[in-house]
């Protein structure tokens, strides 16, 4: 399962988690540093709507639908 928690990283490369994380063993992670300057603000109710809206994109229908978008397919 992946997890996906902010963290912050300061000038000397810590980075600090803003909630705790529990492990049972070690893990692999990957950092993204996001340049502040050109954040994009991304609307919270646009990302909690995506599950429920990703049941109806996922459907054979919609790719036919759509395959007209992706003529190398």
């Amino acid at each position: 399962m992946i997890r996906k928690v902010e963290a912050v990283v300061d000038e000397q490369g810590t980075v600090k988690l803003k909630e705790p994380v529990r492990l049972s063993a070690p893990r692999r992670a990957v950092v993204t540093i996001f340049d502040e300057d050109k954040a994009i603000k991304v609307d919270e109710s646009a990302l909690l709507s995506e599950p429920a809206l990703a049941h109806d994109w996922n459907r054979p229908e919609e790719d036919a639908a759509w395959s007209y978008l992706q003529p190398g397919r």
